[in-house]
């Protein structure tokens, strides 16, 4: 996964910006979601409901970020670089897929609290993954073509910050 952006060109300063703001959300996002899955077998007497509303706080935020980081000058038709309005156009509707599973995610668990969620959970949780996967995949080839390569050479694994994660 890209790191902060330091080192890049001057010029795609408001860029860079908005794309640390995605990736530093997307990394807090990733970090609680291992936390969650960490809590399996689910059950009621776990800290499964607090870490969810925090981990869907911060997944709304992300893809928030992401469609005002990534793709709204593509949208709105004032991108100039071909590259990032090609990039973003072939993936846009896989993108629009992982924003509809997050929104139904949400919608799901983010709301009020069923103990009955927690058999549907894991499931959940797995396809969400799957579509956040091949977001951030397509997100990383957007970043590429915004600001250049070096962003993918700092990619790392997968965070380490996960507490409850096994």
């Amino acid at each position: 996964m890209p790191q902060k952006t330091e080192g890049y060109p001057r010029r795609r300063k408001g860029s860079r910006q908005l794309i640390d703001k995605m990736l530093a959300e997307r990394k807090r996002m990733l970090v609680l979601m291992c936390e969650v899955l960490g809590l399996k077998p689910f059950t009621a007497d776990k800290p499964v409901k607090e870490l969810l509303a925090e981990f869907n706080s911060l997944l709304v935020d992300y893809i928030a970020a992401g469609h005002f980081g990534l793709y709204q000058r593509v949208i709105e038709g004032t991108e100039r670089r071909q590259a990032v309005v090609t990039r973003a156009s072939t993936a846009y509707s896989k993108i629009a897929d992982s924003t509809d599973a997050a929104v139904d995610f949400n919608d799901k668990y983010g709301g009020e609290w069923n103990f009955h969620f927690l058999d549907t959970l894991a499931e959940d949780l797995s396809a969400l993954g799957e579509k956040l996967a091949t977001r951030i995949e397509l997100e990383d080839q957007i970043i590429a073509a915004m600001l250049g390569d070096y962003v993918l050479q700092k990619h790392t694994a997968a965070p380490k910050e996960h507490a409850h994660a096994k």
